[in-house]
């Protein structure tokens, strides 16, 4: 019986051991199969979240952006590849940093110009703590990092080396013939000037690739990992010339400095396009200093004075109020209307038409346009929005001003208001606006919009080509576009402009002297323009001068400050053009033209060899190496003094082509 109780007592023990172990499986079992059920049900991104991005991130890759080029080729803004150099000494095996680090800060030390032990110190303790990712130096150009990398250790690469490499793009201007505000920017803050205004085109496709977390603060690139390359922007060909720019930038600092001016602007536009060929806005920071920071021409609206006369007379002509017999008594040159007093200050008598605008009379100017629509102004101001004077213009620059106009709507209209108009005041038109309009009288009354682009290009093909656009078909009637076209001429032959006449090319054009912020006390303040075109019988350019607040006491006429502006960029610009070199030299056949107008000389890769271009025109080779596909870095103007690669080295497409050039 004792045996039996102790063999039940045994099997209880052995059962309730065993309940327990099931017990135990089974709920290791529950907690395993809610792990699963839960891991199905939890959210991927939050695992992602938690674990993976603790270590691993994905990093933009920039792309470059496209070249900023001028019409003939000349590159004024390009992307440079900079190189961060980063080492790896946790890959770098002892006997590999033992043998070669003595050579290594020997090459760095005569490369950076430090002591050999201010490199080793660091890199024995860099060494020591096993660190993947030092930074040893940033914004290495092409030439020195290819330099480097041929060091001692370096030479080995990444995974032997621990040569670790980071590129990046700097923006730089290629030239200092376009200011900074001519070229502008674009960046985080702002968008302004070419770069802004062509952003979409230049502005590439930005790639991703994967990064290691090494510390708190540092990330180092997994090559072996999937990399998306970013895809490089477009190049922008500008229809800026230029030599007509620096032309442009010269006699008008000549001028600023001269007359001590405030800022000065001047644009010049191609008649038969409508192309910006130069556009030069310079600010005076210090006394004879000037530098082109700000576009008055697009982001200033101005009372453009007189000027504007030729405006407000070809209205009246188009409307048959006036032609070559219309006659204008402006008595003793002042004239008191609706209690505004109106002078002109020199002369008097009866003015033929051509004479009012020649000498630019504002009381023959303020009785014509009265008499004709002081009953109907809208009639008037209808002229001026079919030329588009009330509307903002659709250019591609950013920051451009709308014009503002008293019309009769208006709260300060008052019987006075339209003789102002007639004269320059009571308007404010930005530059850009008021050349448009000039030029299309010099374009035989077609007014074509601003063209600020050639075309645009990607690898040497051309992926777009602008063409000129019209704003008005038809400005005026042909006999009133001739009669203001004479006028003009009169203007610059006998009249305020006679003072740039010059029997060698025929121009065409208006003087503007305008008060501005008249209602201020204190000295009197002037604005001194030029607007015409030139040659007057058959027109290749407009151009509008405008010099701001010059020093009274030495001038602030336009026919004395922004005229002989006009007459310089004139004459370097149309009379000293090869086109024009060629017909004075076709009545002496001894000329040899080839010898006086340098040749463009043809490269080509043949075999993948590059070719020599030093000493070359550096304007003639760049277009022929990116119409072969190289991409080309490009930094001066004039003749090419050094190249890289060499002559005779092979190179690949994908390679860059780096020119530098005398200035």
């Amino acid at each position: 019986m004792a045996v039996q109780n102790e063999f039940e007592k045994k099997r209880s023990n052995t059962l309730r051991w065993g309940y327990l172990f099931a017990g135990f499986a089974f709920i290791l079992f529950v907690v395993f199969l809610g792990r699963i059920l839960f891991l199905q049900n939890t959210n991927v991104q939050e695992i992602k979240d938690d674990y993976i991005n603790k270590n691993y991130r994905e990093a933009t890759l920039k792309a470059a952006r496209g070249n900023l080029y001028a019409s003939d080729g000349s590159i004024l803004a390009t992307t440079v590849m900079r190189y961060d150099v980063y080492i790896d000494f946790k890959i770098i095996k002892d006997t590999v940093y033992s043998n070669n680090i003595g050579a290594l800060t020997d090459s760095l030390s005569k490369m950076f110009g430090k002591p050999r032990s201010y490199f080793r110190d660091r890199f024995d303790q860099q060494k020591k703590t096993r660190n993947q990712y030092y930074s040893l130096v940033k914004g290495l150009d092409f030439d020195d990092y290819d330099r480097i990398r041929q060091f001692p250790i370096f030479k080995k690469g990444k995974n032997r080396g621990g040569f670790i490499v980071d590129r990046n793009y700097k923006r730089e201007l290629a030239t200092t013939q376009i200011g900074a505000g001519t070229i502008g920017m674009d960046n985080a803050i702002s968008k302004s000037g070419l770069e802004g205004a062509f952003s979409k085109f230049l502005t590439g496709t930005d790639g991703t690739r994967l990064e290691q977390r090494v510390n708190s603060s540092q990330w180092k690139p997994i090559d072996y990992w999937k990399v998306n390359e970013p895809i490089d922007g477009q190049d922008v060909y500008t229809t800026i010339d230029i030599r007509i720019q620096d032309i442009v930038h010269s006699a008008l600092e000549k001028q600023l400095v001269k007359f001590d001016g405030e800022h000065g602007t001047v644009l010049v536009m191609e008649v038969a396009t409508g192309k910006i060929k130069a556009m030069v806005n310079l600010r005076r920071t210090e006394p004879g200093i000037y530098v082109d920071a700000y576009n008055y021409a697009i982001k200033d609206n101005i009372e453009p004075g007189s000027t504007f006369k030729t405006i407000s007379l070809l209205a009246a002509m188009d409307d048959g109020f006036i032609n070559e017999k219309t006659t204008v008594n402006v008595g003793n040159g002042v004239w008191t209307y609706a209690k505004q007093r109106i002078s002109d200050g020199h002369g008097g008598g009866i003015y033929e038409i051509s004479d009012v605008l020649a000498k630019s009379s504002n009381v023959g100017t303020a009785k014509l346009i009265t008499q004709y629509y002081a009953d109907k102004p809208q009639v008037f101001l209808d002229h001026l929005r079919r030329w588009k004077l009330f509307d903002k213009m659709d250019i591609e620059l950013p920051g451009i001003t709308k014009p503002r106009i008293l019309t009769p709507k208006s709260t300060t209209w008052n019987a006075a208001t339209l003789a102002s108009i007639s004269y320059g005041y009571a308007t404010n038109i930005n530059l850009l606006q008021l050349t448009t309009f000039y030029n299309g009288i010099a374009n035989k009354g077609k007014m074509l919009e601003p063209l600020f682009i050639e075309k645009i290009a990607k690898d040497g093909r051309i992926l777009y080509e602008a063409k000129p656009k019209v704003m008005v078909n038809k400005m005026a009637s042909e006999n009133a576009i001739r009669m203001m076209t004479g006028a003009l001429t009169q203007a610059v032959e006998k009249g305020t402009a006679k003072s740039i006449f010059t029997p060698n090319l025929k121009m065409a054009g208006k003087t503007g002297t305008a008060r501005f912020e008249y209602w201020k006390p204190g000295p009197m303040k002037y604005r001194a323009s030029f607007a015409g075109f030139y040659p007057a019988d058959n027109p290749k350019y407009t151009c509008y001068v405008m010099i701001s607040e010059p020093d009274n006491s030495k001038s602030f006429y336009g026919s004395t400050v922004a005229a002989p502006v006009f007459k310089e960029i004139a004459g370097k610009t149309f009379l000293k053009t090869p086109q024009n070199i060629e017909k004075e030299m076709l009545v002496d056949k001894k000329v040899d033209l080839s010898k006086m107008i340098e040749q463009p000389v043809k490269v080509a890769v043949t075999n993948k060899i590059m070719p020599n271009v030093t000493g070359l025109i550096g304007k003639n080779i760049i277009p022929q190496l990116e119409n072969q596909g190289y991409r080309v870095d490009y930094k001066g103007v004039g003749k090419i003094k050094e190249q890289f690669p060499l002559e005779g080295t092979v190179i690949n497409k994908n390679q860059r082509i780096y020119l530098q050039l005398q200035n």
